[in-house]
Formats: C-alpha cells, structure tokens, sequence
C-alpha cells in the first residue's frame, strides 16, 4: 500500500482547518473544548490519510445537530461502576466526546485494576476508531475499540444489508507512537465509497453490489446497494459478533436499529466497547517495548514479494503520511468538501476564504 504523497499545489494549515472546522461546531451550540476535540479528530484522519473519515463527515454532524438527531451538549449518565468497568449512556451526544470520556476512563481504570472497560450505549459516529487507541497507547496501555454502526452488508448468503461495517482498532505502544490497526469488516469502509462519489471516481470490482446484488464499480449505486464483507464469511462474522460487544452488550441498538450520522433526521442508537490493558500491571514495559520492536524487525526484515517496495508494520502508513502532510505542503481536500466547509462558514458568518481560499 503506498505513502499518501501530499500535493503541494494547495497548501492548507491543518491546524487553520481545525479553527475553523471547531468555530462552526461552536456556532451551532458545541461547547469549545468538545468542538476542538472533533474537529482535530477528523483533520487527523484526514493527516493520516483517510480522507473517508476526515472532515468531508463535518457536514453530517452539523445537519445532525440542528436536525436534533445530536446533541450538540454532550452529557453522559453513568449506568453502571464496578471500578474496573463502566457503562455510560450516551444520550445522544457527539460521538467523539463520548468515546474520549470512555479511553480517559478506561485507561484510568486500567492503572488502577489492570484493566479498564467502558461501555457506551446512544452515541453517534466518532470518526476514525484509532484517534483514541493511539492516544490510550500513548498512556501506557493496549487498547481495543470497537462500535456497531448502520446495515451496510448483507448476511453471509443474502443480499438485502442488515450488518454494519462495525469498525474496531486495536493499538499498543511503541517507541514514540504506536503499533495500531482499524479496520472495517466489509471489503472497504463505507465513507471510501462515499469519497469515491464526491469525486465523481470508479470503486474497484468486489467493494459492493447494487440494491437488485448485481456487482457494480458505480460509487452512487453501491451507496444505494450493499458493502460486501472481507473475506467472505469470516467478515460477516467478525461483524456480527462486534455487533454483540458494542451494542447488545451495551443496551444499544444492534443490527438494522443502528442509523448513520448521514441519516441526519435519526438517533443513532450505536454503541462501543473500549477496553485498556496496563502494560506496566502485566511485567516491565521495557521489555514488552523489546518484543515489539523485535516482531517489527523481523517482519521488516521478511524477503519481500514480487511487486512489493517494502514491508509495513499497522500504523506506520499512518505515520508516515502524518509527516508528509505536515512537512511538505499541508493538506489537499477533495473539492466538494472545500465547498460544503465554505457554505458551513458562510452559513455561521465565518470568514474561510482566509483559511481555504477562494470557493472552488
């Protein structure tokens, strides 16, 4: 898989970006602190490379807000504290603070325990599920994350959608980032596709089928159709049972009773599970640091196949990218997202052409 290399022809600041994308969460009721933290998640995710989930997902949540489907205050109820495990009740806030309320809790529990889980239940889409597992590796723990989210793909046999894509991530520390995967259990996360449509771009053969199950590269009719599952059955059930961690587990909404955040006139009713293993409780973090550095030499060192430039270990695409964008030229965002942030700004009575430059 190759490096993102950023274009230098459109240089934007990343962190003018958050500003921005943050003064328009204000505009519409999100207290500061919870608007900075949303929107440096999704110019994160699009840092990373991952523009699927970056901030092209701002609009959504706006029109979530003042439709009433999200509350643009989030204040959680605790369900349930047995010390190590926790069970907070969402009640529709943004899905972001949420799940930052659950890694800060999770990780606190796990240096106290061991181990900490929290379960969240009537969140909303919290963007890219490894924001929050880098940062609890950061604090010394692995981390596992996991959500249901809408039907996307249809049960293994079927062709009508029911199952969600239902992310997870898991992330560990490692020097001064993090060894970390996040992954969707269908072929290609679903925000790919919508990305490839904004774009006016073909998806490849095997991303989806359309709403009659006929294999399609057209993004709009696979939007309307159903995502199939990586490998086969084994992602359906992944899926599934990520289904039962992250929403019946939780007293969330499972299976076609999840709704997208571009639904935007609906409750999500999605929940997640985030687990923090103490590093420090299970033996010497210097030496668990030893065996992963270990495991990435070797896999570094593995001979590589035809057609392959080089090995990579989870997250270090991720890294790398971070880089790039930072260093050499900022961020390039696809055109119907420079447009939708100009409307939102002009909308708030927010100046972006400062920030953006002229609308496209």
């Amino acid at each position: 898989m190759p490096v993102t290399q950023p274009k230098v022809s459109q240089d934007l600041i990343p962190q003018q970006i958050v500003g921005l994308a943050a003064d328009i969460l204000r505009a519409h009721g999100v207290p500061q602190e919870d608007a900075n933290l949303v929107a440096d998640s999704l110019v994160q995710s699009d840092l990373w490379g991952h523009q699927s989930h970056g901030v092209l997902r701002l609009p959504w949540y706006v029109e979530r807000i003042r439709q009433g489907a999200m509350k643009a205050v989030t204040a959680p109820e605790t369900l349930v504290d047995t010390g190590a495990l926790l069970l907070l009740d969402g009640k529709d806030g943004i899905g972001q603070v949420l799940t930052e309320r659950a890694r800060t809790e999770a990780v606190a529990r796990a240096k106290a325990h061991g181990v900490g889980a929290v379960g969240v239940r009537n969140s909303n889409h919290f963007g890219t599920a490894m924001y929050y597992t880098r940062r609890a590796a950061a604090d010394g723990c692995v981390a596992i994350l996991t959500t249901n989210a809408s039907p996307a793909m249809a049960p293994w046999g079927g062709r009508e959608k029911l199952i969600g894509t239902n992310p997870w991530s898991i992330a560990a520390p490692y020097g001064d980032s993090a060894v970390a995967v996040d992954i969707a259990n269908t072929a290609v996360a679903r925000g790919k596709i919508y990305l490839a449509r904004q774009r006016g771009e073909t998806i490849p053969d095997g991303w989806a089928l359309t709403p009659e199950g006929a294999r399609t590269t057209d993004a709009a009719a696979a939007v309307n159709g159903v995502i199939l599952p990586m490998a086969g059955h084994k992602g359906y059930a992944i899926s599934f049972m990520m289904d039962i961690l992250s929403g019946a587990l939780t007293g969330s909404q499972v299976g076609k009773g999840v709704n997208g955040p571009y639904m935007a006139d609906k409750a999500s009713g999605c929940g997640h599970m985030f687990i923090a293993i103490d590093v420090a409780t299970l033996g010497s973090p210097e030496d668990f640091q030893a065996k992963v550095a270990e495991l990435i030499e070797d896999v570094k060192a593995t001979p590589l196949a035809q057609g392959a430039s080089e090995i990579f270990y989870p997250g270090e695409i991720e890294d790398r990218n971070d880089v790039l964008h930072r260093e050499q030229g900022g961020l390039v965002l696809p055109k119907q997202t420079l447009t939708d942030l100009h409307m939102l700004a002009e909308q708030c009575g927010l100046d972006a052409i400062s920030v953006l430059g002229n609308r496209p």
